[in-house]
């Protein structure tokens, strides 16, 4: 084996970026006060390409060098937009027919493991702050949740951690549901 060099990545331009068609996920995040985080969910929403990230309440927007560190660009080509409050995002999303689940610990949670998704649906992902994670408002109005199942001794995830995961799990399943 040989190691990839940069220039054989195939990456795509900005414009190339834009231009392609969106896997219909999007990408809320309330109360989330490390920019690293902020910046790690930019990278990883570029490498699926999401649709759209909400950053609601403290959560930093760019320009701001600290996200910069992590997300390496990735804030030039992934849609964003801040909003004060997530409920509002929320309610806007569901008012779009956009299937909203927050990512968390509840009762009734589905495993992310069990969870199915169907064509022609769009969902939006909410997470919460690392210290209290998804408001119990913000849950309360949401379509379900998904819970990201932790066999250790720990039962939480950085942010970006979990953010990965789910939004590699719902890749897989929606392009699944594409072939």
């Amino acid at each position: 084996m040989r190691k990839l060099e940069n220039s054989e990545l195939d990456r795509k331009s900005v414009e190339d970026f834009k231009q392609s068609e969106k896997t219909p996920i999007i990408l809320v995040l309330d109360d989330i006060r490390s920019l690293h985080n902020i910046g790690s969910v930019f990278r990883t929403a570029d490498a699926f390409l999401i649709e759209k990230i909400y950053l609601c309440g403290i959560t930093a927007t760019p320009p701001n060098k600290e996200i910069h560190k992590t997300a390496l660009g990735a804030t030039e080509t992934v849609t964003w937009e801040h909003c004060e409050s997530v409920i509002e995002v929320i309610e806007r999303l569901k008012k779009d027919n956009v299937t909203t689940l927050a990512i968390e610990q509840v009762e009734s949670a589905v495993f992310l493991d069990d969870f199915k998704v169907e064509k022609e649906k769009k969902y939006a992902l909410v997470f919460g702050n690392e210290v209290y994670g998804v408001s119990q408002d913000a849950v309360a109005i949401c379509d379900g949740c998904i819970e990201i199942p932790q066999l250790g001794t720990k039962h939480s995830l950085n942010i970006s951690v979990s953010a990965g995961i789910v939004v590699w799990d719902l890749f897989v399943k929606v392009k699944q549901l594409d072939n």
